[in-house]
């Protein structure tokens, strides 16, 4: 997993981010075990505390889960999964409507920009995507 960290946020807060994007994306699969605390925090260069608490959050959350021999795994409720995704989908949609109401766009003008755009990039599957 490729880390990228911005100033001005918090680490953990934005470790959470990109874990909860792993698994709506599916790179982290339900069932998935994933790496320990150490493996984590010395792929992405932060501190063992650091990746600790991001994933207690993310337990918290009931995205994760522990196991306590075996380490942690991700959930196996669908239900939460889709959860997620429905909640990151939400949030990116309404950050991208809030970009372009700034330029002075109008909900029809975005959706007609999304349509042209879907139209003529061909960067989208038949699914959308």
């Amino acid at each position: 997993m490729e880390w990228k960290f911005e100033s001005g946020l918090p680490i953990y807060s934005q470790i959470i981010d990109q874990m909860s994007m792993s698994i709506a994306a599916g790179i982290y699969g339900p069932g998935d075990k994933l790496p320990s605390v150490r493996e984590l925090a010395t792929d992405a260069g932060v501190n063992p505390n650091t990746m600790q608490r991001a994933l207690g959050e993310l337990e918290r959350r009931g995205l994760v889960h522990s196991e306590r021999t075996s380490g942690r795994f991700v959930t196996m409720e669908t239900g939460v999964l889709q959860e997620l995704r429905e909640t990151m989908i939400g949030e990116y949609i309404e950050e991208f409507f809030g970009k372009l109401r700034k330029m002075g766009m109008t909900d029809q003008e975005i959706a007609e920009a999304v349509e042209r755009w879907k139209d003529s990039s061909g960067n989208l599957d038949s699914r959308g995507r």
